[in-house]
């Protein structure tokens, strides 16, 4: 088994005044070469738009782009024509593949949003742009990890262009929780939204993260009520 561990201290920060974003792995001015992914894992952004801020519309190609809200409304406008609206509880994918424009912005003018912003590369080039969205909530299960994505378009939750499965857990103190990988191959990338946990000895605090590869399985153990993104992806 081998470990990488990315504290929350550690992220790349920027503030706009209107985004205040922490970046996982290298992006926009922020550039560490030994940051740069976790195997496919090409950017994980921790995202605040201020009340009526947002994205203008910009282009992207091929790329897997996965938004989780954590907090407030978020509205989507692309080029194929979508106008929508995600919320906590909510997962919206973004098959770039040929290219897209879109834009993305706070609904609402007195409350900001919060959500994750993920880069998957894909594991084919050039597909045809596509967009999807689901809620969460009749997947959710209390102190067990339940998948919000895979590459099975009839698996729970959303599904992308690549070999990799997403989970959350929300555990209680002093639960252990075990997960096991769908490909020996892949590596897992885990990241701690809220509380305190272990995960193979070593302690995770908020916005804390740990990769992991060459295992099968991991064990996870809540410290504290925890709430916990978990990312398996191929590592080449």
């Amino acid at each position: 088994m081998k470990t990488i561990l990315h504290t929350a201290e550690s992220r790349g920060h920027a503030n706009h005044g209107w985004l205040n974003s922490y970046h996982s792995f290298s992006f926009a001015n922020y550039h560490n070469p030994e940051r740069m992914n976790f195997g496919v894992l090409r950017v994980l952004n921790d995202d605040t738009v201020s009340g009526g801020q947002g994205f203008g519309q910009h282009p992207h190609k091929n790329m897997e782009i996965i938004s989780i809200p954590l907090k407030g409304d978020l509205e989507h406008k692309d080029s194929m024509g979508n106008t929508t609206v995600i919320k906590q509880g909510d997962v919206q994918v973004m098959s770039a593949g040929t290219g897209v424009f879109h834009s993305e912005y706070n609904k609402n003018k007195n409350e900001e949003v919060k959500f994750l912003q993920i880069w998957v590369l894909p594991k084919t080039q050039n597909v045809s742009p596509r967009y999807d969205q689901i809620s969460t909530r009749d997947l959710a299960t209390k102190n067990s990890f339940y998948q919000i994505l895979s590459p099975e378009k009839t698996d729970n939750g959303v599904w992308i262009h690549q070999d990799a499965w997403f989970s959350l857990g929300d555990f209680e103190t002093g639960i252990t929780s075990t997960y096991t990988l769908n490909n020996n191959s892949n590596g897992l990338y885990m990241f701690v939204l809220e509380g305190d946990i272990t995960i193979e000895d070593q302690i995770l605090k908020r916005r804390d993260a740990l990769g992991i590869w060459n295992t099968d399985q991991i064990k996870v153990t809540a410290n504290l009520p925890s709430k916990l993104l978990l990312m398996e992806v191929p590592m080449s």
